[in-house]
């Protein structure tokens, strides 16, 4: 069954973000890949329709490695969607990045393991374009909304990608930090790739709620200073969204509406 209605915008939310919209429609998407991770809520953000999916699930139930992110991925297409925006939560990876930042990413590295990240399985050969993982109009966009709102906000960054649910050891986090990459966290892959491969423009604001072990002198991680961060960064969130989507312009001016021009052989 079609959906009963359709929204332009995708939002995920991630840890400690499980809902955005008020009087909004809550909806059971069916895909080919499976049930997303939750019912899909559907509501109007600056007079703009936004589909709205806790990646987690609303009782964050469904650690990272156990996302069905291709059935997320598809929820967002049948009802529509063509822009994501994609917070998470990360450590940081460098001194100079203070918990409380936000970060839009430009480059991601993948290591993960496992996850299907792809929707073209065969007998399609289709190879995606992704040396910038990150749609360009919507980035700018963000880091000057970021800007504008007083933000602590770095306007470019590398994130890396980890397996899960664990944490990194102290080896791993410190090779990660020694690499020059910013942020670490468990979910911009395969949403990203995934966006890509449906045309969809994809931004990932990344919320730093801590500092990863591979900094020397950095304790391990704490769950409580964890939870406190992230909710003083899911306020900031709240406002920077409202802030940001009525200021998407409806006519893309990027490529990532023919990212499969030249995909196929």
């Amino acid at each position: 069954m079609a959906p009963r209605v359709t929204a332009d915008i995708g939002l995920f939310g991630g840890s400690g973000f499980y809902s955005f919209l008020e009087n909004a429609d809550e909806l059971a998407v069916h895909t080919p890949y499976g049930p997303p991770s939750d019912r899909v809520a559907v509501g109007e953000v600056g007079g703009r329709q936004v589909a709205f999916l806790p990646r987690h699930g609303r009782s964050h139930s469904i650690p990272p490695h156990r996302i069905n992110y291709r059935a997320n991925l598809w929820a967002f297409r049948e009802l529509g969607v063509r822009r994501v925006i994609a917070p998470c939560a990360v450590g940081s990876l460098q001194p100079g990045l203070a918990p409380g930042t936000f970060v839009v990413c430009d480059q991601l590295v993948d290591r993960t393991s496992g996850r299907p990240d792809t929707f073209y399985d065969g007998p399609v050969v289709t190879h995606v374009g992704f040396a910038d993982p990150y749609c360009p109009e919507l980035r700018a966009l963000a880091a000057d909304r970021g800007a504008a709102l007083g933000i602590p906000l770095r306007p470019a960054g590398t994130g890396v990608v980890i397996q899960g649910p664990r944490f990194s050891t102290r080896a791993e986090s410190a090779f990660y930090s020694a690499q020059g990459w910013h942020v670490i966290g468990m979910t911009q892959y395969p949403e990203a790739v995934l966006a890509r491969e449906v045309e969809m423009c994809f931004v990932n604001v990344s919320l730093v709620t801590d500092y990863d072990v591979g900094l020397e002198g950095v304790p391990p991680v704490s769950t409580r200073e964890v939870i406190r961060i992230l909710q003083q960064n899911n306020e900031r969130l709240r406002a920077f969204l409202a802030d940001l989507i009525p200021r998407i312009p409806e006519d893309r001016s990027c490529a990532c509406g023919s990212a499969l021009a030249d995909a196929q052989p």
